[in-house]
């Protein structure tokens, strides 16, 4: 039986004395792909961080009775540190296990095997998107919150995002990603919420 990874009830969000979003519900079960849609100032981030509990809404509910994790449009990664610095430290704040042969194993399918030990200020803004992504293999969380995942990417990079959302799915995750861009997925997205319409 199917059942809720996310649930949004009702949720609005002000900023200032604009409304962004007002009575948004939607929810999102093992092996969806929820779009969140609109445009820049129509509160895509603002929703997301309602989403992981980092803005508490002016109203409603949001429920997310399983691990989530969330990879802003920021690298969130600590520039000083190197890659296998940076996983080793999420790993160690969210108890995956991820042991430095996986950690190393996450860093090759993002394509950054040659760069795993420098520092991460010295890479380039499509690596440095490379390993946020990497942070996605080696985390269990089974719901995804992901904020405009194909910023600084390529056409590989696009590719892999779109295969780590596959694959996710295909084990029963469920992610939630806001967007300007298409992604790149299959199956298709189970739904879109349009912000700002």
């Amino acid at each position: 039986m199917e059942h809720d990874l996310l649930v949004a009830e009702n949720i609005r969000c002000t900023v200032g004395d604009r409304v962004l979003f007002d009575e948004l519900s939607f929810s999102a079960r093992a092996g969806d792909l929820v779009e969140i849609r609109g445009p820049n100032g129509s509160g895509k981030s603002t929703l997301l961080r309602c989403l992981v509990g980092l803005h508490e809404p002016d109203a409603g509910d949001v429920r997310r009775p399983v691990d989530g994790l969330y990879v802003g449009h920021r690298s969130g990664i600590c520039g000083r540190m190197t890659p296998i610095e940076n996983l080793r430290w999420l790993a160690g704040i969210t108890d995956s296990n991820a042991d430095d042969g996986s950690i190393e194993g996450a860093l090759g399918r993002v394509g950054l095997d040659d760069a795993r030990h420098d520092v991460c200020d010295s890479l380039s803004a499509g690596q440095q998107r490379r390993v946020s992504l990497a942070r996605l293999l080696v985390s269990a969380a089974p719901l995804w919150i992901l904020d405009e995942p194909l910023t600084a990417l390529d056409d590989d990079g696009r590719d892999l995002v779109g295969n780590l959302l596959a694959r996710h799915r295909a084990i029963g995750g469920a992610a939630v990603c806001a967007t300007h861009q298409t992604l790149p997925t299959a199956p298709e997205v189970t739904r879109t919420v349009t912000l700002g319409s």
